[in-house]
């Protein structure tokens, strides 16, 4: 099972979209709006309900195998501060859209540019939310690994007597809600390279990989 609660955190953003839909293709509250539009809604709701059921019960990451003599020295996984205050911000954006478009009588293209960007927001955030929850960093005394596992797993692994860079980034919006990145990378050509994001701490990380080195 993930991490987190993916499923109930899906079933509460997708009620509004699936009884708003019902209730525009039942009710048809605007003369001006298509009942029939309120039936990608309610799809779309239903997507977020089934994508989260199946992340929460089948798509969570194994614990990597480890070799001789190696053993892990911390486990990390992505926050989700980022993702859900993205993710609320963009459905606060969307109701004020759908207040708009069908109960004002404001000219179509302000609520639909806002219902766009609200879209974009809140499907961006939800995303995040969903690879942080699928996502796990493990550091061990000889390498760091990140595994993602959706519908099959994907694993990456960096030994360190490869590493010849460690790098902490942060964008704008991750140093408001205090998280970073921590980009790990070996030299030369066809470099490999790890980004550990979305951590808290992500100084004292950047310092306990270059320990290990």
């Amino acid at each position: 099972m993930a991490r987190g609660l993916p499923a109930v955190w899906s079933v509460i953003f997708s009620a509004p979209f699936v009884l708003g839909g019902a209730h525009i293709y039942i009710e048809d509250p605007s003369p001006t709006v298509p009942a029939q539009v309120g039936l990608p809604i309610i799809g779309f709701g239903l997507f977020i309900v089934i994508l989260g059921l199946y992340i929460h019960f089948v798509a969570s990451p194994d614990a990597p195998t480890m070799g001789e003599n190696e053993h892990v020295i911390d486990t990390r996984m992505p926050a989700q501060r980022a993702a859900v205050a993205k993710t609320v911000i963009g459905f606060a954006v969307l109701l004020v859209a759908g207040y708009y478009l069908f109960f004002t009588l404001q000219p179509y293209v302000y609520p639909t540019a806002m219902f766009i960007g609200g879209l974009y927001l809140f499907s961006t955030g939800l995303f995040t939310y969903w690879t942080n929850t699928l996502t796990t960093y493990y550091v061990t005394n000889e390498r760091l690994i990140k595994e993602y596992r959706f519908i099959s797993l994907v694993r990456r692994e960096l030994p360190f007597k490869k590493v010849r860079g460690v790098e902490q980034r942060k964008s704008i919006w991750e140093a408001f809600v205090g998280l970073g990145n921590v980009r790990v990378a070996s030299g030369g050509g066809g470099s490999l390279e790890i980004v550990v994001s979305n951590i808290y701490g992500s100084s004292s990380f950047a310092d306990e990989i270059r320990q290990a080195l």
